[in-house]
């Protein structure tokens, strides 16, 4: 029985004679291109031009994300009218769809956010006056006033707080229309005029301290609207945006300063709120050195702030001989004396005089 030895080497069908002198030899992780192909389609060219612009663009430019999109985006289109019509590629075309399809989306996505924002007509100038100037997004400004709170409404003589009585933890208001007038046991403070914070002291002084009541009596001295939010559930917005919490602490800070300025010129009307210079003046000092007085004479320094903001202007309308509770030293730190500041502009005495003019 004989048996053969199977070799190895390739099985060639019958027939075929392989053509060995014409092959051509191409070294192992070498590639040889000797016959360049022809140029492609100029629809190819202008596809990788977009994408070529579409990556130069700065990032300093404002609207760089939806150029770059755009541009992405008509680029994949290109290539998928190439792959289709000239290269006759599926996966080329395929590929460059995806690609389509997710630059479409995020430029579409874009174009939604630059999207103008309608602020409604009663918040417009509210907006314009007190929170367009520090560059809070009309977007955030929308959130801020779309969600748990509304406009309300009071008729000349209603209440908005009563002296004693109104809790301030409830609500945070801005006065849209109107004008509102503050009173204590009687005396009048001062009043508050649009876009202005009608309750920022107790809301700035009763923050660590819950259960309070309005130190004022607050009216409408007009027919009024206010924004209102709920306290609680603003605390817990501006805690989740960072940027309006400081937003928030600025506008308050700044309507308190102008209602120290109220205090000491209770005539102020709206229009010189507004023109009103920001340098302090010597009434602003010495209700400085009244505040610092009265908030050291308290137990707790957030109820002297309260009892200050909304009581000092009221020692004016008490009978002489009587001073304001609120007013009143105290014994732990000495208050700071008003002679100091005008000792710059005393004279020099003659014995002063006296004393330089000796060798």
């Amino acid at each position: 029985m004989n048996t053969t030895a199977m070799s190895p080497l390739t099985v060639t069908p019958l027939g075929f004679i392989p053509d060995l002198k014409n092959a051509t030899l191409v070294p192992f992780n070498e590639t040889a291109c000797e016959n360049w192909k022809e140029i492609h389609h100029l629809v190819f060219h202008v596809a990788n031009i977009c994408f070529a612009v579409g990556l130069v663009i700065p990032t300093t430019l404002n609207l760089h994300m939806i150029f770059l999109r755009g541009l992405l985006t008509i680029g994949c289109a290109l290539f998928i009218i190439w792959a289709t019509l000239y290269r006759c590629a599926l996966d080329i075309m395929i590929w460059n769809s995806v690609f389509l399809v997710v630059n479409l989306l995020h430029f579409i996505y874009l174009l939604y956010k630059r999207r103008p924002i309608k602020i409604e007509k009663e918040l417009s100038s509210l907006y314009r006056r007190m929170f367009e100037p520090l560059h809070v997004p009309p977007e955030l400004f929308q959130r801020l006033t779309g969600q748990f709170c509304n406009i309300q409404t009071l008729k000349t003589g209603q209440a908005y707080a009563a002296e004693d009585k109104t809790s301030v933890d409830d609500r945070l208001s801005i006065l849209l229309k109107g004008k509102m007038k503050v009173s204590y046991r009687g005396h009048f403070l001062h009043n508050i005029y649009p876009c202005a914070f009608i309750d920022s002291p107790e809301f700035r002084s009763t923050q660590m301290n819950r259960g309070e009541k309005f130190q004022v009596t607050i009216i409408a001295d007009d027919n009024c609207k206010f924004l209102c939010w709920s306290r609680e559930r603003l605390t817990y917005f501006l805690e989740s945006e960072p940027f309006l919490y400081e937003i928030f602490k600025y506008l308050i800070g700044k309507d308190i300063t102008n209602k120290l300025y109220s205090l000491n010129d209770p005539t102020l009307n709206d229009k010189a709120s507004k023109k009103i210079d920001r340098q302090p003046s010597l009434c602003s000092q010495l209700s400085v050195m009244q505040m610092r007085n009265s908030i050291a004479s308290t137990s707790d320094s957030e109820d002297g702030l309260q009892m200050f903001l909304r009581g000092t202007s009221s020692a004016s309308s008490l009978r002489p001989g009587r001073t304001s509770p609120y007013l009143r030293t105290s014994a732990k730190m000495k208050p700071i004396e008003e002679s100091v500041e005008d000792d710059v502009f005393e004279a020099p005495s003659a014995d002063k005089l006296e004393l330089q003019r000796l060798p």
